[in-house]
């Protein structure tokens, strides 16, 4: 994500909406690792406010997709992708130096 080194290749972009994206992302292995990782630094009520948050902050984005991706274009979708994937390595930096300990 932030090299832009891609592991798939595009051979029909028509097809690519097909696949549920989100789904994995959304209610994948990654959320319960996530929830696993929280529940040992916080509590329930806070855990489950923020799942809450998250997912109507989830629902806004998903159905205003279309929108989101007209005004950002290509080149606003390929920054946000490269942001995110720095923000995703920090998150699994802090992870491992919480549970290895160092």
């Amino acid at each position: 994500m932030i090299l832009g080194i891609r592991l798939y290749r595009d051979e029909i972009p028509e097809t690519a909406s097909i696949v549920p994206i989100a789904f994995p992302l959304i209610a994948g292995t990654g959320t319960m690792t996530t929830l696993l990782s929280l529940r040992a630094a916080y509590d329930s009520i806070t855990i489950i406010s923020g799942i809450f948050i998250n997912l109507v902050l989830v629902y806004i984005v998903l159905r205003n997709l279309y929108r989101l991706e007209k005004f950002l274009g290509t080149a606003g979708i390929s920054i946000l992708r490269k942001v995110f994937g720095i923000i995703l390595l920090a998150i699994s930096v802090k992870l491992f130096r919480t549970n290895v300990g160092l």
